[in-house]
């Protein structure tokens, strides 16, 4: 059932937000993702072909923490996409001409090893962490 060269379905996640404004503008505007059913307490986004809800909350819950992954500090929880190649650049360029503080700055990991791929990681502004990934070949995503 959960063979790669099966088409996805897309995935629901919901996740808790301060602020719904400040959700248009990094989800909406600067990820491009488009805004679906929505009221005063939530937003519906086409993530990338799945569903992300932001969810306004009165208090974030707590942080998690970090894990060691090609010697960089990886938060967690987080959540992202894994995009082809080239929207992975074109994304990371966009986030650059914006002035996006990285938590792990655009980078190759485990270059010349099974399952090499491209990576990033950032906070929205009400600090969940996303990545957004690709590989220099997609038929290792689930390689060991």
């Amino acid at each position: 059932m959960n063979k790669p060269e099966q088409s996805l379905a897309p995935f629901h996640l919901a996740i808790p937000v301060l602020d719904l404004q400040a959700s248009r503008q990094f989800y909406g505007k600067l990820l491009g993702c488009s805004q679906g059913r929505h009221s005063d307490h939530w937003i519906d986004w086409n993530f990338f072909g799945h569903q992300l809800v932001t969810h306004k909350v009165e208090q974030m819950p707590a942080i998690g923490g970090h894990n060691s992954v090609d010697s960089k500090a990886v938060p967690v929880p987080h959540f992202g996409v894994v995009l082809s190649m080239s929207d992975w650049h074109a994304l990371a360029n966009r986030l650059r001409d914006n002035d996006v503080e990285f938590v792990i700055e655009p980078y190759i990991r485990f270059r010349g090893q099974t399952g090499e791929q491209a990576t990033m990681f950032l906070l929205d502004p009400c600090g969940n962490a996303l990545e957004f990934k690709a590989f220099a070949n997609i038929d290792q995503l689930f390689a060991h």
